[in-house]
């Protein structure tokens, strides 16, 4: 296990990621050591389930790292009570088909990410966010994370315990929770678009939380936080998921293949293979941008824990136990 970071000043972070955010010019960025309440419903919510529209705007950029679309869009959200006040935000994931895996003109591109096939991904509910240290302390019972914030998301998890975490998840809401197949994974970080990442032809440290020690295309150095972030405060995808580029690698629930032949094509988990050993995606707060591309993957072995890794769950459209 690796070992633990000593844990830098919380008003020093929040400066640094305000200042990350700045030119982006949403007002979600302001952060307080309250920040994790947003997850916090009223004291008179129902136990129940509930449904809402939400809307939320999307940007666009050049190769520079420069804004030059800002879109609005709207999601259909199902809103869980874990107890305690406690909520988990699932958005709903229209069916579509999308071109899974990368090209190979695209910068970084690895064998890993191929070959390109189209798959049909039906309607589903994904995490608006992965899953946070509060979520997972409400359905846990305890809170393994390194960097500890109610607010950020859950790290130093194993494939399995983040897989238990989805079976007590299911067993207190009476839907069927899992891990998101690597393909519904790519889908809803896509969000219907095909460049290397779902803001367009590259990232900047004021739309993730990764290591700038590089840069993907023409955009500026940035910040390094060195750290995991709150959840949400970053802009959305297209489909309403927030931080699906960076923070922290994202558990999927197939097993491992070196490539995508033989790999299904209607939205299914794969699941022969090396039970050993599982996909993450998403790129995290200490990999380099190249990592954080749609199609980027990698695996480690199911027992694995690390301050990089955590997940986010998925729930079948209208499907209970």
């Amino acid at each position: 296990m690796p070992k633990t970071q000593p844990q830098p000043n919380k008003t020093r972070r929040q400066i640094l990621i305000l200042a990350g955010l700045a030119g982006s010019g949403f007002a979600a960025a302001t952060l307080s050591k309250n920040w994790w309440h947003r997850f916090l419903l009223p004291k008179a919510y129902s136990l129940n389930s509930s449904n809402s529209t939400q809307k939320f705007e999307t940007v666009t950029v050049n190769e520079k790292g420069e804004i030059i679309n800002r879109s609005q869009h709207q999601a259909e959200v199902m809103t869980e009570n874990l107890g305690n006040r406690i909520s988990l935000e699932m958005v709903k994931i229209p069916a579509g088909r999308f071109l899974m895996g990368s090209p190979k003109t695209e910068a970084g591109r690895n064998d890993y990410e191929g070959p390109q096939h189209n798959v049909d991904v039906p309607e589903f509910f994904m995490g608006k966010y992965p899953v946070t240290q509060a979520q997972w302390q409400a359905v846990m019972g305890n809170n393994p994370s390194n960097f500890q914030d109610a607010g950020r998301p859950v790290e130093t998890v194993t494939w399995n315990e983040a897989t238990e975490f989805c079976q007590k998840l299911s067993l207190r809401t009476g839907k069927k929770y899992s891990l998101p197949s690597e393909s519904k994974w790519e889908y809803g970080a896509r969000a219907g678009t095909t460049t290397p990442f779902y803001f367009g032809e590259t990232i900047t440290s004021e739309l993730a939380n990764y290591n700038r020690l590089s840069t993907y295309a023409d955009e500026p150095e940035g910040i390094y936080r060195d750290e995991t972030t709150d959840v949400g405060i970053f802009p959305p995808n297209a489909f309403g998921l927030y931080d699906m580029h960076g923070n922290v690698f994202e558990w999927c629930a197939d097993v491992w293949h070196d490539n995508y032949h033989g790999a299904p094509t209607d939205g299914s988990v794969w699941l022969n293979g090396n039970e050993n050993s599982s996909p993450q995606r998403g790129g995290s707060w200490d990999y380099i941008s190249t990592f954080c591309r749609s199609a980027y993957r990698y695996n480690y072995r199911r027992d694995n824990r690390h301050y990089n890794l955590g997940f986010r769950v998925v729930c079948v459209s209208g499907r209970t136990l």
